[in-house]
């Protein structure tokens, strides 16, 4: 586990398969960690407040010979993040900075229970144009709100 600052490379070495470079982007306190710790098995500190994950994260997961190089990115609002945390998260996104790789994919965590808010950040993250899996969190909380 390492931290990201935006002059870090994603690059790894590849093995016998594949690999792609994952970013997991969204509001703060939406899931995007606790998502980051299931599909790495590692155990970043989440919790129930904005703020928790103030440096990105690295963690890998293989699916049969491809490698998954993800990356938890801290939370921000927009693209037009003005706090160094977020300005982490929109150059990785952009792949702006020295040595720093866009992401093949993009992860982007929507909170079920407060849609418009979400949805502004992950309307931008659309308009970067890469490929694009919007995740769905706490719908068992939507539920309960009807």
């Amino acid at each position: 586990m390492a931290s990201l600052s935006p002059s870090d490379s994603l690059d790894l070495p590849v093995s016998a398969g594949r690999q792609y470079r994952v970013a997991v982007v969204g509001n703060p306190n939406t899931g995007k960690t606790t998502l980051f710790n299931a599909l790495t098995g590692l155990s970043q500190h989440t919790g129930n407040y904005p703020g928790v994950t103030v440096e990105s994260a690295l963690g890998e997961f293989r699916e049969d010979r491809d490698r998954f190089l993800v990356v938890d990115l801290p939370g921000t609002y927009s693209l037009a993040a003005r706090a160094p945390d977020e300005m982490i998260a929109v150059s990785v996104l952009l792949g702006r900075g020295k040595g720093v790789a866009q992401p093949d994919v993009i992860v982007c965590v929507v909170d079920a229970t407060n849609l418009d808010r979400n949805l502004y950040l992950a309307t931008q993250v659309i308009d970067i144009g890469l490929p694009l899996v919007i995740a769905l969190s706490m719908t068992d909380l939507a539920d309960k709100q009807g």
